[in-house]
């Protein structure tokens, strides 16, 4: 089977792609579990790509509900090595505006209920998240994202709060306070399983609100939600037509494919036979 080398999930708003040929859906078992859906596999501007709905078609699943681990090594499996999350986010800064994107450069976990790694169980690592976001792919998607015609902001601190209810102004204004640009619900641990697995990870990350803490706008809501993204979505899907060429086209001169071989701290001959089978995909080159 000829690797797929780009993955791409898509948030709240993206639940398939358009565009694609060849199209076919695969489902595929992990160790960890089922993923959001049935990965969809087709050929998008001459190259090959698989496409995860992260919330399942028709938005089945709360954030905390999705199974990022699956959809993860769902895709390592396929021999994804760039995965492009997008995701639907609100502003916490008064130039970030609705409609715009952000491709942000640092992530804070506030999470609380989330199975936020591949390991445990007999094997550990601790894994190198300074700067959580690939900055090769975070470039490209940037550089799309301009040259498409988005309003673009280049960096930013992204916070992941568990949801589902959206913050409160008390939440939203500490949120603030601490240097928090963006706020979404998904992007933690999605990006952190992703440099596990060895794989590069940017997030195109598309403002939606200002959350609740804007004296003079409308608090975040659903209707909101979906009526910025729908307006949206073409932008998204150009974006994405452009990019992937590019991605593919591309040679990974980062350190992403190689930040397992500096995390593991297991003594080797104590790892269960049966753990290193499981991780295969991921642990392999560094427990053969």
């Amino acid at each position: 089977m000829t690797p797929i080398h780009i993955g791409i999930i898509g948030g709240s708003g993206l639940y398939r792609m358009k565009g694609l040929q060849d199209v076919e859906e695969r489902y595929v078992a992990t160790p960890f579990g089922d993923p959001s859906d049935e990965l969809v596999v087709g050929t998008l501007e001459g190259v090959r790509v698989a496409f995860v709905a992260r919330h399942g078609r028709g938005h089945r699943l709360m954030p905390t509900e999705v199974n990022y681990r699956a959809n993860l090594f769902a895709l390592k499996t396929l021999g994804v090595e760039n995965v492009i999350g997008i995701s639907a986010c609100g502003s916490l800064r008064e130039h970030i505006a609705p409609g715009h994107v952000v491709v942000p450069d640092q992530l804070f976990d506030f999470t609380k209920k989330r199975e936020n790694t591949f390991f445990g169980g007999g094997l550990v690592a601790h894994i190198s998240s300074a700067d959580p976001f690939c900055p090769r792919l975070s470039t490209l998607v940037a550089d799309v994202v301009q040259a498409t015609g988005g309003t673009l902001h280049r960096g930013g601190r992204f916070i992941t709060i568990e949801g589902p209810r959206f913050s409160t102004k008390g939440e939203s204004h500490v949120f603030r306070a601490w240097g928090m640009d963006i706020i979404g619900m998904t992007t933690s641990p999605e990006a952190f399983l992703a440099r596990e697995a060895g794989m590069c990870y940017a997030v195109m990350a598309h403002v939606t609100d200002y959350d609740v803490w804007h004296e003079t706008e409308a608090s975040v809501n659903v209707e909101m939600l979906l009526a910025t993204l729908a307006a949206n979505t073409d932008l998204a899907e150009a974006a994405l037509r452009a990019l992937v060429p590019q991605v593919e086209a591309r040679a990974r001169d980062c350190e992403c494919g190689s930040a397992l071989s500096t995390a593991l701290i297991t003594q080797p001959d104590l790892v269960p036979d049966a753990l290193k089978e499981k991780l295969g995909p991921i642990v392999k080159p560094y427990l053969a």
